[in-house]
């Protein structure tokens, strides 16, 4: 039997390795022209990482008002870059294009938007792929593990360079909701109102589990080096099978119905081990189109960083108790002795080990879970959560979820909804979109302009 599929693998890795490039077949990444903004002050980060300086990489639309004050930071997902929408520096289509301009829901007739690279990303900003000054080699997997708190404060150094003391917004969808309430809990103070799009509170077991798939299909590529491909042929096979679960979780069943059914790609031909249904080609199509537009060591870290984020109050008092630990770093110079002085001693807080004791099963309590089956029409609120998300009890936050969404169900916006209220919060809005509104899935928020960006424009306008 032929295998197409597998002659395309080993054709599209000889086309790689015979590329000549300066800086060898490992791609150059970016989506065009972006701002830079160079911290030389070290960051600490939550697990005892430190970043003897970073940069971040942002782009900006509309006018910026005299006093600062309608500045609206735009969170970004997963893999996503600072280019939200396009611009006279740069004309490609953004992730966002059509949510963000005059009269649409980041209106920059009114807003100066902003939206950032994050921490760990490869699109401008400090990641594994940049180089580490303490040697001039690629941090790789000698890059320290991050949270999503650690994005956030990087992201307000930039505010603090721009003399941005107050957001007029902060919004964000996917991961850019979880950074979202994650600023609302880190700066109350310093945030006017907060948008979360299908985000969360903190990350369920589901959504971790589809994660370490990805992440387990990626590093078993041999090309991946246990992060040192830089400079050879990257692993562009386990970016594209991790790229194919993660797109098995963006869109929704009632739609993959409705686009594919159960076709096939060439029904005159026999049924083939390789892509033969529609879906399955697409998925194909998916995978191979992403393999070499985002660092594999980037899609590491930054999913990582989303399984670790949890906002209640036991994980919050854990981290700030390492931070305390950890504090000395901030004062540490250059280190030598193996030790990288911009990851701040790297070695013991960034190994990645298997737990002591092997996997058995543990009497858990529920009582602060979703109730079986899945159906969280009646939350149990967590105290844990009330109390985490206690600081956000005075910002008018909108909360919108999407009733076809599998990666971030409803039930978890419905969570945070109820949590802040029980918190104190009284001007929260919810917004749940049926199936009958839209059958998109995770992706609703960068597809769906009528609902999600109608309910985002007439939030803000509300409260301006």
């Amino acid at each position: 039997m032929a295998f197409p599929c597998l002659d395309a693998v080993e054709s599209r890795t000889q086309e790689i390795a015979s590329r000549s490039m300066t800086n060898g077949p490992e791609p150059s990444y970016t989506t065009g022209a972006h701002r830079e903004f160079t911290s030389k002050d070290p960051l600490l980060l939550d697990y005892g990482g430190r970043l003897k300086e970073f940069t971040i990489a942002y782009e900006t639309w509309g006018e910026m008002n005299a006093d600062k004050s309608n500045v609206i930071l735009l969170h970004t997902g997963l893999s996503a870059s600072s280019h939200a929408k396009s611009n006279a520096n740069n004309p490609r289509f953004g992730w966002w294009e059509k949510f963000i301009g005059p009269g649409l829901a980041l209106d920059t007739s009114r807003f100066h938007v902003i939206c950032t690279n994050v921490l760990g990303g490869c699109y401008g900003s400090t990641g594994p792929a940049c180089i580490d000054p303490a040697d001039g080699k690629r941090y790789a997997t000698r890059f320290p593990i991050l949270t999503m708190n650690d994005m956030v404060r990087a992201q307000f150094r930039l505010l603090d360079a721009l003399g941005v003391d107050k957001l007029m917004a902060s919004v964000g969808a996917s991961m850019g909701g979880m950074q979202s309430l994650a600023a609302g809990v880190l700066h109350p103070d310093r945030i006017g109102r907060i948008v979360s799009i299908s985000g969360c509170a903190r990350s369920h077991p589901y959504s971790i589990a589809l994660r370490h798939a990805q992440r387990q299909v990626l590093m078993a590529d041999s090309n991946w080096n246990r992060g040192f491909y830089y400079g050879g042929v990257p692993p562009h096979l386990g970016m594209k099978l991790a790229r194919q679960i993660a797109t098995v979780t963006y869109r929704s069943g009632p739609e993959w119905e409705q686009r594919f059914g159960r076709q096939r790609a060439d029904p005159s031909r026999p049924p083939a081990l390789c892509p033969d249904f529609l879906i399955e080609t697409y998925l194909d199509h998916a995978g191979e189109k992403f393999c070499l537009e985002y660092d594999a060591n980037s899609l590491l870290y930054v999913s990582k960083a989303m399984d670790l984020f949890d906002l209640g109050i036991a994980n919050q008092e854990g981290i700030r108790r390492l931070r305390e630990k950890n504090k000395h770093k901030l004062l540490e110079g250059s280190s030598s002795g193996g030790e990288h002085s911009s990851g701040g001693s790297q070695r013991e807080a960034c190994t990645l080990s298997l737990p002591r004791v092997p996997y058995t099963e543990q009497q858990v309590s529920n009582k602060n879970t979703v109730p079986s089956g899945g159906d969280a029409g009646n939350i149990v609120v967590s105290d844990d959560l009330v109390l985490g998300l206690s600081p956000m009890r005075n910002i008018p936050t909108l909360v919108l979820g999407v009733e076809s969404d599998i990666l971030f169900p409803a039930w978890q916006q419905r969570e945070v909804a109820d949590t802040l209220r029980k918190a104190g919060n009284t001007r929260v809005k919810h917004v749940e979109l049926g199936q009958d509104a839209s059958l998109f899935g995770h992706d609703s928020f960068l597809l769906d302009v009528k609902n999600i960006g109608g309910s985002v424009k007439s939030f803000l306008e509300e409260f301006v």
